[in-house]
């Protein structure tokens, strides 16, 4: 990618969350990254310690739990804006305890989280964009907790289409299943139900 892409592609990604000016686009520019991940590529995995935060510019992806027998949960689904790290490392130096992947091809910017909280202690447009970083997880997190307690699978899948709208379409059903905290078989028989097989 020449500068021209990797500074259209930031800002991007940037400006939806904060207004900010060329020359607070500029600040951040050398320190960003920028990678491809292929489908089923991990961004990272289990026990790594994750000293970035990996913004999706284009893609889909998930975070999963393995258990000791080998069993895959999804955490999440990551879409085009979102953000791929773990917080408990960020934070503690702790290793992860989920994997990060790609589910389809996913176009990534990556920044060491120090060198995000140095710009937002320096800059007030950067620091509202990481105060609302954590905020958008916050607001993730209950969604999705409050989807559990309250809705049922089939309203739970609802609001997953509408969440991801067509970009639905290219998510394996297993994924979406493991995601919604159902089997495969329950998915389908609530897809047939809606008329959607």
């Amino acid at each position: 990618m020449d500068e021209q892409e990797i500074r259209l592609l930031l800002t991007q990604l940037l400006m939806p969350i904060v207004q900010f000016n060329e020359y607070e686009i500029e600040l951040a520019l050398d320190l960003f990254s920028f990678k491809t991940f292929e489908s089923e590529a991990h961004v990272f995995v289990s026990q790594d310690i994750v000293t970035e935060v990996h913004f999706v510019l284009s893609g889909l992806g998930r975070y999963y739990y393995l258990d000791r027998d080998g069993k895959e949960f999804n955490k999440s689904l990551v879409k085009q804006g979102g953000a791929f790290t773990s917080i408990g490392s960020l934070v503690d130096s702790s290793p992860s305890p989920f994997y990060a992947q790609a589910l389809t091809q996913c176009k990534i910017a990556s920044i060491r989280y120090d060198e995000l909280v140095a710009l937002a202690e320096d800059n007030p447009n950067w620091g509202r964009f990481v105060r609302r970083l954590y905020e958008r997880l916050a607001l993730k997190k209950e969604r999705r907790e409050a989807s559990f307690l309250l809705l049922d699978a089939q309203q739970r899948y609802e609001q997953f289409l509408m969440d991801f709208g067509s970009e639905s379409e290219n998510i394996a059903l297993n994924q979406v299943a493991m995601y919604l905290g159902i089997t495969d078989v329950s998915l389908s028989r609530i897809r047939k139900k809606m008329g959607l097989t």
